[in-house]
This record gives C-alpha cells, structure tokens and sequence, in this order.
C-alpha cells in the first residue's frame, strides 16, 4: 500500500504556517491543477490530493488531529467525505461542487455536473480510410455565453457566494427515522449546487451562462479507421455551467461502398475479370490500386476461377499504423455473351478438339428434326 504524502509537504507550507498562508498556497497550486485547466496526466490526482491537504489543515480540529496522530488519525475515524466535510472552499475561483464532482465522482450530491456528452455521425469514402486527413461535422450545442464569460452575470457585475450555503454548494439535512435522526447533504436549493447566486443576470444569455449555437467543427480522420468506429472529441461536445467541464464529442464514423473494392478489417479485394484464352494459356494483367494506380500481376496458364493473387501491403493502413494489409485479386473467367463469326468458328474447333461436335442452337436441332 502506497504511503501517502505529509499534507504540509503538498501544499508546500511549514508546519507552524497560518490559516492564511495555507489558503494562499491552495490556492495557487489549485489553479495550477484544476482539471478544467490542467489536461496533463496526473494533474486531476494532484488536484485531489492537495485538496484533500487543505480540507484538513483548513480545519482547526482537523488540523490537530493530523498533527497528533498523522494520516492514522484519519485512516480509520473519517470517511473521506468525513474530510470534506465543513471545509472553506469559498473565493478559490471555482465552486465546491466542481471540487467534489473531481473527488467523489459525476453523482456525489447530485448537484449541477458537466456538459452533456453530444453523437453525431460522418460518412466517409475508401479513399479517406486510406488517407486520413480532416472532415467537416455540424454540431448545435450549448456554447459558454462570449458576454458574461459563462458566469451568468451581467457584464461589470459578478456571481456572490450564495448564502444559503456559503459557497459549499450543498447544505446538510435532518431526519427523523425509527432509527433516530440522519443527516444527509443535498444540493443547496438556492443555487442549485454551483455554490454562487447571479444578482443581475447577463441579457445575453438570461443568467443560464450559456447560449446555444451551432459550429462547424474539422474532425481529424485517422488512417485505417473501422467502419463503424467512434472518435472521440474531448470538451467539444456543451459547455458545462460555470465551474464545470465540458462534454464531449462522439462522431460515429460509416465508410460507404466502394464501386470496385470490398473491405475485410485492413485487406481489399477486387476482381480481375479474364478471358478463356487468358486463364488457359496466362499473362499479364494489370489490377486497380485504390489510389488510382496500377499494379501488374502474372496469371499462370491453367488459372481457375476463383483463384485468388495476393498483392502484399497493397490494402489499407492499419488503425495504429504498425503495419499495411494486402490486396487480394480474385480471378473471374467470364464467359462471351456475343460471338463474332470468326471467334464462333474458333469455338466450334475447339470444341471438335476436345471430342465432341458443336451444338448449333434450339431451333436448328428443331428444324432437323422435323426435316
């Protein structure tokens, strides 16, 4: 088990240091890991440990049991809610509830949470699957409102801590059960959980914060990407209210029929059409790329239909682009449907070679027989 960190050391403070030098030092290293701002890695977990620092050094009697006793003071006699509970996030530049949302997860205390996620699709060609490159989506959503900064307020004016719950966004309740009386948190109902009332709102947007808008976006398409497949745009699906991260983006991908080739995972097939002569006696034919080009492949004397020539790392670039598929070209003999009088004759010699005599139709057999 890993050995957590001394809380002093992650907010960068002496242990003898004031409430306000702790505040100012969370503060600051806050906004430097705040996951609306920081999309490093390890930055959310940063953010929730120096939180969790200043929930407890933050708190007198927090803080004395954690000089006492250290970390054991808190393994076994708080829950981490237990942590949170009480401490002063207020005038940090974001809302308790987007603290506790990183924490605890998008449901704890059902307050307001990020942007909805938005689905919408792109069809693309063949061709495109081969080559990546960019396309084009139109997407409506709701958009942070450009005038009030996505605060809700109107502009020369700004959001004060809701007094209701002084900024923590939840307030406690009391029940009384059989069992005796339970306390529970839930979204403050003045607020609605972001932790902050808008006095004026902003005419722009009515004090929701956002406006909705619809944007044409350029999606990036990867090389070798399935059809069927989903990308991901993260932050570009709606804005989530003030305080809150964006949703994202889902863009189904559907790779429409080609004409001449057929697609299998990272392989193309395409058919070769030969004639009698050509799959009896071989040559040299030339087989379509799907980049427009040409590649010539040897057809042996004795060729069967459906016998299948592999053009190796012919075929499509894999997702992950470790490697190239192959194309494979499916012989086809395709037999005359009209017959000119010379290639008639050199059938029916042919056919006198192979031991029997020429069929001249229906209705000459028809006609000999009635005489």
């Amino acid at each position: 088990m890993a050995t957590k960190a001394d809380y002093y050391e992650l907010l960068g403070v002496p242990r003898d240091a004031s409430a306000e030098d702790v505040k100012k030092a969370y503060r600051r290293l806050a906004l430097q890991y705040h996951p609306d701002r920081n999309r490093e890695p390890g930055a959310e977990e940063r953010f929730k440990e120096i939180s969790e620092a200043y929930a407890v050094l933050s708190d007198a009697e927090k803080r004395k049991t954690y000089d006492q006793f250290g970390h054991a003071g808190f393994d076994e006699r708080y829950t981490q809610e237990d942590i949170f509970r009480g401490a002063d996030f207020g005038d940090m530049g974001f809302d308790m509830g987007s603290i506790f949302r990183t924490i605890f997860g998008a449901g704890f205390g059902g307050g307001p949470q990020g942007g909805r996620n938005l689905e919408t699709s792109l069809e693309i060609t063949l061709e495109d699957v081969a080559n990546g490159g960019e396309k084009e989506v139109r997407v409506t959503r709701l958009e942070r409102c450009e005038s009030c900064g996505g605060s809700g307020a109107k502009p020369g004016t700004r959001p004060t801590r809701c007094p209701t719950c002084r900024g923590h966004g939840q307030v406690a309740r009391q029940m009384r059960t059989p069992f005796g009386l339970v306390q529970t948190a839930g979204p403050c109902p003045q607020c609605g959980g972001r932790g902050e009332v808008v006095a004026t709102p902003d005419p722009a947007c009515k004090g929701e914060g956002r406006i909705q808008r619809t944007r044409t976006l350029n999606i990036r398409i990867p090389e070798g990407v399935p059809d069927g497949g989903t990308l991901r745009l993260r932050g570009e699906g709606e804005a989530g209210p003030d305080g809150f991260p964006d949703g994202d983006l889902y863009v189904h991908v559907r790779v429409k029929p080609h004409a001449v080739f057929q697609r299998d995972g990272d392989d193309l097939h395409v058919p070769v059409p030969l004639t009698f002569s050509q799959a009896a006696l071989g040559d040299e034919v030339d087989v379509p790329l799907l980049e427009g080009k040409q590649d010539r492949i040897i057809i042996p004397a004795g060729t069967q239909g459906g016998e299948v020539f592999r053009l190796r790392g012919k075929g499509l670039p894999s997702l992950n682009g470790s490697r190239r598929g192959d194309l494979l070209a499916h012989a086809r003999v395709y037999t005359p449907v009209k017959l000119s009088a010379e290639e008639r004759k050199l059938f029916e010699e042919l056919a006198r070679l192979e031991g029997r005599e020429p069929r001249k139709g229906f209705f000459s057999d028809l006609k000999k027989k009635l005489g």
